[in-house]
């Protein structure tokens, strides 16, 4: 396929998406079988447009004065793929294009844009959280938008309880693969372009091997950050598909316990094969059913809580949940926040340390839920990120991106990570 029958085909697919108010990746697949002609390449190139003009949404229609599927797709191309107007033009003409520009189509591409932007249209973040992104990040609320905005690069966790770092980069050299930021265990494989298939890690020879897992370097940070050793006795109430599971039984060299639960059974189904392939022995699955169990295993040394969150940290991954995230459903994510920490608390042992952590940058989730926690909570003594970072992590911590001193967000903007929120609290008295 030519770029014009990509870029008509990535129009089909986001009207697809907003009339019938569907995930991108099920619109994008279903696309795919219904035009069995399409290529690999031509179905990544159609997704990658799709999902660059989710990802500015907000932005690619103040460009074009509307937001319709061909008014975003024809505003990526400008805006993201860096195509010129005459380029777009000849494009758009082509036999299995989208159709001859208009006039205000033509006049909307080439106008320079005004640097005095506001806030959801500079940063590209929903209208209705912009006083959740200043209160955040002040000044720099629209530039943390648009790095949540941009396309994520792949990073892998590497599983030491199998290989090493330089096993896995030597395995994955062809993709690109090196030293990702902040975690030891990091690697990184950059960002495809258009043009540049996605590197399909998890069917690679290694990660059926058990050498790596994909997890963000924010997401490992947070793991790392829990200060687990071998034969501590964890359990991670909100394993889901069990990401952070299996780096804390790696950090316990798979002695001690560690229990793995989670409330919603399908999310946790995959993890008993991860489990098995990642080579881990000391973790006990505890299933939505099985509550009773969980309460009769503890208290536990460690409890950490992956909470569930608008997910707004990881909306480069995922820029279609960015648009359909709603205030009632915010709503009910912050009392499910805060059931989980009382559950958190409940199973932590005095002296014990308790990890809270959200994929989200939004200080309702993060910094005022803690606060309201411990102050039902006073006993919950906040340990200092750096403190905890220089203990587990070792060298120079980053500055949090929310200015805090005792607990640590990381953004795509500041740190090359997703946008991931820490707090590592110990239970006193």
């Amino acid at each position: 396929m030519r770029l014009a029958g990509r870029a008509a085909a990535a129009i089909d697919v986001l009207r697809e998406i907003f009339e019938r108010h569907r995930p991108a990746s099920e619109a994008l697949k279903d696309w795919g079988k219904a035009h069995r002609f399409a290529g690999s390449t031509d179905r990544h190139a159609i997704g990658t447009l799709v999902y660059d003009a989710l990802r500015r949404r907000n932005s690619l229609g103040f460009r074009m004065g509307q937001a319709t599927p061909r008014a975003l797709a024809l505003a990526g191309l400008k805006d993201v793929w860096g195509l010129s107007l005459d380029a777009i033009a000849a494009m758009a003409e082509e036999q299995h294009g989208p159709g001859a520009l208009t006039p205000d189509e033509r006049a909307a591409l080439s106008r320079d844009l005004p640097a005095d932007r506001p806030l959801h249209i500079a940063g590209d973040v929903p209208d209705w959280l912009q006083n959740s992104y200043e209160k955040a990040f002040g000044p720099r609320a629209a530039e943390e938008g648009a790095a949540l905005a941009a396309r994520a690069p792949v990073d892998l966790r590497v599983n030491t309880l199998k290989a090493t770092r330089p096993q896995v980069l030597e395995a994955l050299s062809r993709f690109g693969a090196a030293e990702g930021p902040w975690s030891p265990l990091c690697v990184r494989i950059p960002a495809p372009g258009p043009d540049t298939r996605n590197a399909n890690v998890e069917v690679e020879p290694a990660h059926g091997l058990g050498w790596y897992e994909v997890q963000d370097a924010g997401s490992q940070v947070a793991a790392l950050l829990s200060g687990v050793s071998p034969g501590m006795k964890v359990a991670d109430i909100c394993a889901g598909a069990g990401g952070k599971t299996l780096a804390l039984a790696a950090l316990m060299k798979n002695e001690g316990t560690l229990v793995a639960h989670d409330l919603d059974r399908f999310r946790l189904r995959p993890i008993f094969e991860r489990l098995t392939r990642a080579g881990v022995t000391n973790c006990e699955v505890i299933s939505a059913q099985d509550k009773g169990k969980l309460d009769a295993a503890g208290p536990f040394d460690c409890v950490v809580i992956d909470a569930p969150c608008s997910g707004s940290g990881s909306w480069r991954r995922k820029p279609d949940a960015k648009w359909r995230l709603t205030q009632k459903q915010f709503d009910q994510r912050l009392k499910d926040q805060a059931t989980v920490l009382e559950n958190g608390y409940r199973l932590t042992r005095p002296g014990g340390t308790l990890l809270y952590v959200t994929c989200s940058v939004l200080p309702e989730e993060n910094t005022e839920q803690v606060a309201a926690f411990r102050q039902r909570h006073p006993e919950m003594a906040i340990i200092p990120y750096k403190d905890q970072w220089s203990r587990t992590i070792g060298g120079a911590a980053p500055e949090s991106a929310d200015g805090s001193q005792d607990t640590l967000v990381l953004t795509p903007a500041q740190h090359n990570t997703d946008g991931f929120f820490a707090a590592v609290m110990r239970r006193t008295g």
